[in-house]
């Protein structure tokens, strides 16, 4: 079976290394993003002059619709999903008693719905083939809990409750699911936090030094091809939370 890759949430940062990762490794691969068509675009050209198999779709994971319609255009263009990486996400920090009741369901319907409506809809193939592999990425803050970000926390915490269950359920079909929950790593989204921050959370870190998207992508490319790997939930964190 050809190796077919869907990576949400992949113009930029974890999501656009876990895309380089994989078409290098020889999957083809399908680039999700919901606003930066600019990134994707680049994204894509630069694979594709390395000689990789790339196409790109815009899709909000929350929109069940809109997810069937770009699994359907990859089924077409790329043949079906063989390992789906759920990783569109967003964040926050907001204190607890200012989380607004629509940014609350927001969060939730990405983070979470997302990867319910995209592993239902590659699931039907996987299944008749009695093969496949998902990797969701969750957080540290979702075994762990970080203040001021009780929302993010919450979703994380679910996407490891979803990995567990998912894995057990689905073992018996031949089809793995795993999970990242990657510590600070150095993308657009913690730099809102400011350079003070991150210097002092580097500090806090064992290794010194906050992580690079391309050290996840390198655990999802292992996820992807152990084959007696199910069910765990991988911490890739510089040994920040032990």
């Amino acid at each position: 079976m050809r190796k077919v890759a869907l990576v949400t949430g992949s113009s930029r940062g974890i999501g656009a290394a876990i895309a380089s990762q994989l078409s290098r490794a020889g999957w083809a691969v399908c680039i999700n993003y919901l606003e930066r068509r600019d990134k994707a675009e680049a994204l894509a050209e630069t694979l594709r002059s390395e000689g990789g198999d790339v196409m790109i779709r815009q899709a909000d994971v929350a929109d069940r619709k809109a997810v069937e319609a770009m699994v359907a255009d990859i089924e077409r263009e790329l043949g079906p999903v063989t390992l789906l990486v759920n990783n569109a996400g967003i964040a926050r920090q907001q204190q607890f008693q200012d989380i607004s009741e629509d940014f609350w369901h927001r969060l939730f319907a990405v983070n979470v719905d997302g990867c319910f409506h995209c592993t239902q809809a590659v699931l039907g193939p996987m299944l008749h083939a009695h093969a496949g592999c998902i990797v969701n990425i969750s957080s540290i803050w979702g075994s762990h809990g970080a203040s001021c970000e009780a929302a993010y926390s919450a979703t994380k915490h679910a996407i490891i409750g979803l990995t567990r269950s998912l894995a057990a359920e689905l073992a018996p079909t031949g089809i793995r699911v795993n999970c990242v929950a990657p510590g600070v790593i150095d993308t657009d989204m913690v730099q809102v936090l400011g350079r003070e921050t991150l210097e002092m959370l580097a500090g806090e870190i064992p290794l010194g030094r906050l992580g690079k998207p391309e050290e996840i992508a390198k655990t999802v490319l292992h996820l992807a091809t152990a084959e007696y790997i199910t069910g765990q939930v991988i911490t890739v964190d510089g040994g920040f939370v032990g």
